[in-house]
């Protein structure tokens, strides 16, 4: 099994998931955080003052899908979630060693 956490444009966010429902991926978190990387930011003004908006809100999205999946969901995910330019976001592909479905015990990818 594969973990894979994704960290995109909150405006791509609907592109991403429907592209992850059309290959039937339907579980998935989604986390509002904040960051950033190369693109280090920008400065805003809000009532006459000028500040640095170094942290810019990013959305995370976790999953984990068998390993014979990892790379389709890849795919779907980074195509979706493009735009071709600085800040698009970044894909971390992790091994599971195991998972429990908490419900009725299920291991493995049945608990997926």
């Amino acid at each position: 099994m594969k973990k894979i956490e994704a960290i995109i444009q909150p405006f791509k966010l609907d592109d991403v998931k429907e592209a992850l429902k059309g290959i039937g991926i339907d579980g998935m978190t989604v986390t509002e955080v904040r960051g950033h990387g190369r693109q280090k930011g920008h400065k805003e003004v809000y009532r006459g003052q000028e500040y640095e908006v170094d942290l810019l809100p990013k959305v995370k999205i976790e999953m984990v899908v068998p390993a014979a999946r990892g790379e389709e969901v890849i795919r779907a995910l980074a195509s979706a979630a493009r735009t071709g330019k600085i800040g698009d976001g970044k894909i971390f592909v992790y091994d599971v060693a195991e998972a429990v479905r908490i419900r009725n015990d299920e291991r493995g990818e049945a608990a997926l």
